[in-house]
């Protein structure tokens, strides 16, 4: 029988991630609880670290995951809930507000779930962010694309990265998308498309206040390297130069606005090639995924899915304390391969310090003194990469890990 006293943390989540989160709350001194789907029962969990796990088909539909975890609660004292996956969130929301437990609800997580409504609380309290239209009355879609200069992008409302986003570039090629979408294309939202060099912002929150943030710049946009192929490159920012400053500014606006209180968040914005403005893309609560975690580890020290967990268990008795971050710099790259087991070993440069190991992949994090060194070394090795491994498959429409 479970230790009355002891504090108990639900961890669900329909990917494998977040092992890390899972060895820090045991850490904290946390009875440790993992519901997963049943393709992810023999995966690569830290068990060592987990009290019991907890198997279902999937974590989508709402009646049977709040019969199942009101279940588990008969005997087990559930005092936070915690989904690893951006997926998850919505339905770790459903749970929250079922059974009382302290955390984000319902309304809160879809300003980080729906691309629709992030968007309309952001623009209501001031925030920046490209023109857009709802998808429900098509005269409003007529009149918007006739106001609004293509292209436009047509974007899954709670979807993640760059899946599912189809570019759109006359008024006239809307609609046979939207005939194929039938009934889902409620589910999505057009955008005007911004050309312009995009960011990613990645922070710890603990009461309402970003303690830590780190400001990063993609190479090539992340929508372009879904759809066409190439590179995936993102590197920290110089600290204090004026993009860092303006993008650390627009950070916490952006989480005061949204009325996040604890967690972790991962945020993008694009800064426009016509008017050099920034706008606002999406933010996810969540830690970013493409091993922008690690990457950030080697610059700061600080782990993000490791920090998360503190603070999702920190009490009054045991507050969250954030360490003084390292001040390295880090860059990643990260491609599909031609190879099943692509061979990197010819990349031999002292700033290596970590290599991804994934079929079809090769990938690199690397961590110098300056921010130059980083570039150097990422631009180098961008060419080298596509010569040696870059493979080209279609975007995904729907998430895959």
């Amino acid at each position: 029988m479970p230790n009355a006293q002891q504090m108990t943390i639900l961890c669900m989540t329909s990917y494998e991630k977040g092992q890390e989160f899972i060895r820090e709350a045991k850490r904290q001194g946390w009875r440790v609880l993992l519901l997963t789907v049943e393709r992810l029962k023999d995966a690569d969990w830290p068990r060592d670290h987990i009290d019991e796990i907890f198997i279902m088909p999937e974590l989508t539909n709402r009646e049977h995951v709040i019969n199942a975890v009101s279940y588990l609660a008969r005997s087990n004292n559930i005092e936070r809930i915690v989904p690893l996956d951006e997926f998850d969130i919505e339905m770790a929301a459903v749970l929250r507000e079922h059974m009382r437990i302290s955390g984000m609800g319902e309304s809160t997580s879809r300003y980080f779930r729906d691309k629709l409504a992030m968007r309309l609380r952001a623009q209501a309290k001031g925030i920046r962010v490209p023109e857009f239209c709802e998808v429900f009355n098509y005269d409003k879609l007529r009149s918007f694309m006739a106001r609004v200069p293509g292209p436009w992008v047509l974007k899954p409302r709670s979807s993640a990265s760059a899946i599912g986003i189809r570019k759109v570039h006359a008024a006239d090629d809307l609609w046979p998308m939207l005939d194929a979408l039938g009934d889902q294309q409620s589910h999505h939202v057009l955008e005007k498309f911004v050309p312009g060099d995009v960011y990613h912002v990645d922070s710890i929150v603990h009461e309402k206040k970003v303690l830590f943030a780190a400001a990063c710049k993609y190479g090539t946009p992340p929508i372009e390297t879904s759809h066409d192929g190439g590179i995936f490159t993102t590197r920290l920012l110089p600290r204090k130069s004026k993009e860092e400053k303006a993008l650390q500014k627009f950070n916490k606006e952006l989480i005061k606005a949204l009325g996040l209180i604890n967690g972790v968040t991962h945020a993008e914005f694009i800064r426009g090639h016509d008017d050099g403005r920034y706008y606002f893309l999406e933010i996810a609560a969540r830690v970013g995924g493409a091993h922008i975690a690690e990457m950030i580890e080697f610059a700061t020290g600080l782990n993000l899915w490791a920090e998360w967990a503190k603070v999702e268990t920190a009490t009054r008795e045991h507050p969250y304390e954030i360490r003084k971050p390292d001040t390295l710099y880090s860059g990643s790259i990260i491609s599909l391969a031609r190879q099943e087991h692509p061979d990197t070993s010819t990349y031999d440069d002292p700033e290596i310090v970590w290599r991804l190991d994934k079929s079809h992949h090769a990938g690199l994090i690397l961590a110098a003194e300056t921010p130059e060194r980083i570039d150097e070394l990422l631009n180098a090795y961008a060419g080298r990469f596509y010569n040696d491994f870059t493979a080209v498959m279609p975007p995904p429409e729907k998430p895959t890990s």
